[in-house]
């Protein structure tokens, strides 16, 4: 892996580039952050989601939306059914003491409400126009070889 350091503090990967960070969990809104404007040209908003893979013990998941999507947790309220679409992002941080700690960030791109198909009624059959008759009328011979 090749990186070159730039200012001392920004990296720039040149080669072995890793593609699959993408990623989609669902889930039920436990709770959505206020937005945090952490500078003046960057805000972020949390979204914790219930994950229940087992439901005896379900799992609490954080989930960051920067900038712009923030406004995608807007309409979401605690209770609702969604997909989160993400990209798992990691980073190493060096304290004071030269001690290297790694987080990892899941960071929200894309949030879509799923139908509460809980307790909910069967869909309905759907309604088909009536056969038409194809078959010849009477006397006429039909010549099709099958």
């Amino acid at each position: 892996m090749i990186c070159e350091v730039i200012n001392k503090n920004i990296e720039i990967w040149v080669e072995e580039k890793y593609y699959s960070t993408d990623m989609e969990i669902k889930g039920k809104v436990h709770e959505i952050g206020a937005v945090q404007q952490v500078s003046e040209t960057f805000k972020k908003r949390d979204l914790i989601i219930e994950y229940a893979e087992n439901p005896t013990y379900p799992e609490y998941i954080r989930f960051e939306a920067l900038q712009d999507k923030t406004a995608l947790l807007d309409s979401l309220k605690a209770g609702d059914e969604i997909e989160v679409s993400f990209n798992l992002r990691g980073r190493p941080w060096t304290n004071k003491e030269g001690v290297t700690s790694y987080f990892n960030s899941l960071v929200v791109w894309r949030v879509t409400a799923l139908a509460n198909t809980a307790g909910a009624a069967p869909a309905a059959a759907p309604q088909y126009a009536a056969p038409a008759d194809v078959s010849t009328a009477a006397g006429e011979d039909d010549d099709l070889p099958f």
